[in-house]
């Protein structure tokens, strides 16, 4: 009986999800999926900590001649890496570690605010699901969307608790918490904002006094001034002043539904399998149809405000929302509710144990890969040091990687990256020199491109190596 109790408790399933993402912890950021994104956030982190720790000014490495100052999200996660590297010396899979953390603790803050307005069976139900969606592998991954909803999870539980505080005092504690941990949760990824429409019930709700309502709202307004104005205000002056663009700022919502439309297989395809996969899909389907039978006007109020706020990102992502399977993550929590308000209707013990069981196999087998480097992408750790043996660290460099940074990030140098036809083009090489290029890298595997006017100068079976000079 005391393991069954300790099996139902959700804290050892979090330790549980924890420790076995803890798998290949401290890989290098190659794996399939999402290693470009990855070495973006650890470029800023690396740059902090060698060149300016300056948290206004993130720079990248592929700007070429500039500076590689330039706009993007509020760099909250690379900036916790680089201090952690001022402690113990720049590497980086303390970015994976710190994600891991932050969004371990955003299950706990999950799994706080469903208990407290649908109970404890479907929080823990509901928290299952989510550790095993595509939460299960972004969260291990240097990238700051787990851990920016995270953040914004912590912000509501914090919220609700100061708006339904009984007390006469303003409580500020709780507004604290919540303007700090929304504040920054929207800073390091705005799309995790649009969860904040659920607070709409609570400000509606007669029951909470006026001037916490009034408090709140003044509190929340002022949390996200920085938002505004590092998005609006600072990254355009960033790109607009250090000449380099970077971020996607999105599209207006006319051009985005026009792509949603012409792929809505794909689009959808982000909600019944990468979200959760089929199981876990057929749950919140499941939910939805019981949370309109028994007439759960509060689940079904989440599901359609929260809908509608996420589908304003939808149409401002269009093409990038069905592209990349990380723009689903704001509304996964929205689906592990339902599909957690499902499966705790279901009556048949071995039933219900089935289908958690199902959940979790198909939730970690679609995803164990990212656990794991092929030995073949492990070989470009050995590019810095073939260019330290014929080149010097500050010497710029041009990649054939196309638009993925991953390599330039290895390489640990500065320069351009390219497409094998622009690369093919002199007259464009020519202009490169004019800016300082020294050195080419040609990887085998983007075509083995010959450059018949430049020096050989290092060549194995991943990549050559040219001198321009």
């Amino acid at each position: 009986m005391g393991f069954r109790r300790f099996l139902g408790d959700v804290r050892f399933w979090i330790l549980f999800l924890f420790v076995i993402r803890l798998v290949g912890i401290t890989n290098p950021p190659l794996e399939v999926g999402h290693n470009w994104r990855q070495t973006t956030v650890t470029m800023v982190a690396r740059n902090f900590y060698e060149i300016e720790p300056n948290i206004l000014y993130p720079r990248i490495d592929i700007a070429g001649e500039k500076s590689g100052i330039t706009g993007m999200e509020f760099p909250v996660l690379n900036y916790i890496i680089y201090l952690v590297s001022k402690v113990f010396g720049y590497t980086h899979w303390y970015g994976r570690l710190i994600n891991l953390v932050v969004s371990s603790f955003g299950l706990w803050f999950f799994f706080l605010l469903t208990r407290r307005y649908f109970g404890e069976k479907v929080g823990l139900y509901a928290t299952l699901i989510l550790g095993f969606s595509v939460w299960f592998q972004f969260s291990r991954k240097i990238m700051p969307d787990t851990f920016s909803m995270s953040l914004i999870l912590a912000s509501i539980y914090y919220g609700v608790r100061y708006l339904e505080n009984k007390s006469r005092g303003l409580n500020m504690l709780n507004l604290v918490v919540y303007f700090l941990t929304m504040s920054l949760a929207v800073l390091s990824k705005l799309p995790s904002g649009y969860i904040l429409v659920v607070f709409g019930v609570f400000i509606l709700d007669r029951k909470i006094a006026l001037y916490r309502k009034f408090w709140f709202g003044l509190v929340s307004v002022v949390g996200l001034i920085p938002v505004y104005y590092w998005y609006y205000e600072w990254v355009p002056y960033l790109v607009e002043t250090y000449g380099f663009w970077h971020f996607f700022m999105g599209k207006s919502m006319y051009e985005g539904l026009a792509e949603i439309m012409t792929h809505i297989p794909e689009t959808l395809s982000r909600f019944y399998e990468t979200a959760m996969q089929f199981t876990g899909f057929g749950m919140f389907l499941l939910g939805l149809i019981w949370a309109i039978k028994y007439k759960n006007w509060s689940l079904l109020y989440i599901v359609i405000v929260c809908l509608l706020g996420f589908s304003v990102i939808i149409l401002k992502a269009g093409f990038t929302f069905y592209h990349h399977s990380y723009y689903i993550i704001p509304f996964v929590p929205i689906m592990a509710l339902v599909a957690g308000f499902a499966i705790s209707k279901i009556k048949n013990s071995k039933l219900l144990v089935v289908i958690l069981l199902a959940i979790g196999v198909e939730g970690i087998a679609s995803q164990y890969q990212d656990f794991f480097i092929p030995e073949k992408k492990l070989r470009i750790l050995q590019l810095e040091a073939d260019l330290d043996s014929v080149s010097n660290p500050k010497d710029l460099i041009l990649i054939n990687s196309g638009k993925y940074p991953t390599t330039m990030y290895f390489a640990h140098r500065k320069g351009w990256i390219e497409y094998n036809e622009k690369i093919k083009d002199i007259n464009y090489l020519n202009e490169l020199k004019t800016k300082g290029i020294k050195y080419i890298v040609i990887l085998k595997d983007a075509d083995n491109v010959v450059l018949p006017n430049f020096k050989k100068v290092k060549e194995n079976s991943e990549y050559t190596i040219y001198s321009v000079e």
